[in-house]
């Protein structure tokens, strides 16, 4: 059974498309980058600065939110949106991924997984009810099935195993979903590693169940490039054209440029922030490590005709010298220069492909990736 439908699909330019989703929070413009706030904080910048680099809508994590401080006690104090003071959408994962990734002791039954907290070693049951009853808790205008997620590679047995038991934890969650407020969504998760058929498999009986929208889960964990990139052309397609679809875990601005033109609406990562604490900065010139020392004598900024002012204002001399000394203040402004060239390359995307030019701004980009960045003065 189908749900209603929040997405208004604007314009196409081959497979690429450009839409508008609308949650409870305000409005989403796709394609989106979402910023991960993990425990509900972007990890060195301000929720001010996430909102003024361009983002509509930002993703929470299930698993680290209810272990501390818990959905009961974000509930109390107003929601998510409320605690952290980020007024806008916000999308919460199940907590299955960080169920297999962190947790080395963990037991995967049809009911739940069980599994001891990373923070306190206490034991704890998610099953697909409480992870839908957590983002319900918490407040997020979309929330994902509860799945599992295999890393790759893996072996056919498996990924069939964890395929079918996400389409049956799918309708669990659903049916935990049904009393949920009118404007919230549910999205829908396509697993089946990197089988071709499999995931074929999923993504139809998912839109037999019917979801608000429909991801693609269980890529970005080990394979190459190739293989994520064939993974989405199989899916894609499988999936209804009215509704969002969301590509997990995905990736460096090269991975959201080829998954765009592939059908993808929606991305996260930890990468530009992550990054950016390393001393790595996105840019139109490609990647730039600012620990290298041909930026330690060199006045000029990062990119001079980027929008955002501390990729304009502040020197490669001093953004090396932040890094190199571990100033905290490196890390911020490397973070929030990296989160605004993610939304500036989203907002290309969504004009090109409105303008029905979105090869000329495929072509363009990868140009001055391939340019490198500036010689060293």
């Amino acid at each position: 059974m189908s749900l209603p439908n929040h997405f208004e699909l604007l314009a196409t330019d081959s497979a690429a498309r450009t839409g508008r989703l609308t949650t409870p929070h305000g409005v989403v413009q796709t394609p989106a980058f979402m910023p991960v706030g993990t425990a509900g904080a972007m990890k060195g910048m301000h929720w001010r600065e996430v909102r003024d680099a361009g983002a509509d809508i930002v993703l929470g994590n299930t698993y680290h939110l209810m272990l501390r401080p818990g959905a009961e006690r974000i509930a109390a104090l107003g929601g998510l949106q409320t605690f952290t003071g980020w007024n806008g959408p916000m999308l919460t994962d199940s907590g299955g991924f960080q169920v297999m990734s962190l947790s080395d002791l963990r037991k995967v039954t049809e009911k739940a997984v069980t599994f001891r907290s990373h923070i306190d070693g206490a034991k704890v049951e998610l099953s697909p009810e409480r992870s839908i009853e957590v983002q319900r808790l918490l407040g997020a205008d979309i929330a994902m099935q509860m799945d599992e997620c295999v890393r790759l590679p893996a072996t056919r047995d498996d990924i069939e195993r964890a395929m079918r038991l996400s389409l049956r934890w799918a309708e669990r969650s659903k049916r935990a979903f049904e009393s949920a407020l009118d404007g919230y969504m549910l999205f829908g998760i396509v697993q089946g590693g990197d089988i071709p058929e499999m995931r074929h498999v999923s993504a139809c009986e998912l839109v037999e169940i019917g979801f608000h929208g429909y991801a693609i889960g269980g890529l970005a964990v080990g394979e190459p490039q190739v293989v994520m990139l064939a993974m989405v052309e199989e899916t894609a397609p499988a999936l209804p054209a009215d509704r969002p679809r969301y590509l997990m875990g995905v990736g460096t601005p090269e991975d959201l440029l080829e998954s765009v033109a592939r059908g993808i609406d929606m991305f996260d990562c930890v990468m530009p922030t992550r990054n950016g604490r390393h001393g790595m900065a996105f840019t139109r010139f490609g990647q730039i490590n600012l620990r290298n020392a041909r930026h330690a004598d060199d006045p000029r900024p990062l990119d001079e005709e980027s929008e955002w002012p501390a990729a304009r204002n502040y020197s490669r001399a001093y953004l090396h010298h932040l890094v190199r000394s571990g100033e905290t203040l490196g890390a911020m402004l490397l973070s929030e220069i990296n989160v605004a060239y993610y939304q500036h390359l989203m907002r290309g995307m969504r004009e090109a492909i409105a303008s029905g030019m979105f090869e000329t701004f495929q072509n363009q980009t990868r140009a001055g990736w391939a340019r490198g960045d500036i010689a060293p003065r």
